[in-house]
């Protein structure tokens, strides 16, 4: 009887699923043309001649459209193995990721460098949010668009995470298989570093709960204002006694060397209350 119920589930989910097949392409096509692609030429490095571009998107599997960039090596043929690349945490495809990826195309991967759910020119609401179950599930999804292209051998993928994105990479390659390689770059763990501070600066019981009630209230106040407060991306100007690493994301995220309009980190930041689910990993 048990057996049977069962079965009697599965078999009207799957009549359900072939009467919607053609509503659901037409939804992802929908998603897919929703985004909105600059085409010209905006990272903050220059294009290789080594390599071709250009813009694609892909879903994962919360619905959400993403967007990447895609870097191919020219005068390479066959089968190719591939890469995607994301992060560093609160930053774009145009930044950083896209140029390790651009790199890794010289040397004879297609690769893809996207923009995480929320952020850049990706799809998902409200902006600049983090998760770590659909940000690991972003590079899932990448590696489904990338398993499907003609010109990529879906036994050869393999991903790159950077700072708070590499354990994302990490997470995903232990749950999914067809990841050949992962390679973690300045790897940041961000539920360490959400729940204690930088080098656990907040670490004591009192630090955690004010943390835990601030970002309670934060969600009341974000609920009756109607929007989301952002918490400051890297400062404008350097206090005298700014640390290092302070220093250091000043002097990428904030120049002409790395900065721009679509990274979290050289604006507004992440969501206040975006990075809460790290809280009770």
């Amino acid at each position: 009887m048990r057996n049977g119920l069962i079965l009697a589930v599965m078999m009207s989910g799957m009549f359900v699923a072939c009467t919607q097949k053609n509503v659901d392409n037409q939804k992802i096509e929908s998603a897919n043309t929703a985004l909105e692609l600059t085409q010209t030429w905006d990272k903050t490095f220059p294009l290789s001649d080594k390599v071709d571009h250009k813009k694609v998107t892909f879903h994962n599997r919360y619905g959400i459209e993403l967007a990447a960039d895609m870097y191919i090596p020219k005068n390479v043929g066959g089968k190719l193995a591939a890469i995607a690349v994301s992060g560093p945490f609160g930053a774009c495809k145009e930044q950083s990721s896209g140029l390790y990826a651009q790199h890794m195309a010289e040397r004879g991967f297609l690769t893809i460098a996207f923009d995480p759910s929320f952020t850049g020119e990706s799809g998902g609401e409200p902006r600049y949010m983090a998760s770590p179950d659909i940000n690991t599930e972003d590079f899932l999804a990448a590696v489904d668009f990338l398993s499907v292209q003609d010109n990529v051998d879906p036994e050869r993928i393999g991903i790159i995470g950077i700072c708070g994105w590499g354990g994302m990479a990490v997470n995903a390659a232990a749950i999914d298989p067809r990841i050949k390689g992962t390679v973690a770059s300045t790897m940041y763990d961000m539920t360490k570093v959400n729940i204690e501070g930088y080098f656990a600066s907040e670490n004591t019981p009192a630090q955690r709960m004010e943390k835990r009630k601030a970002i309670a209230k934060q969600r009341v106040d974000d609920y009756k204002n109607g929007n989301y407060k952002r918490g400051g991306g890297v400062p404008d100007v350097l206090p005298e006694n700014a640390p290092w690493f302070v220093k250091d994301y000043h002097s990428y995220y904030k120049t002409s060397r790395g900065y721009h309009k679509r990274s979290g980190n050289s604006n507004d930041g992440w969501n206040v209350t975006g990075c809460q689910s790290f809280l009770n990993q």
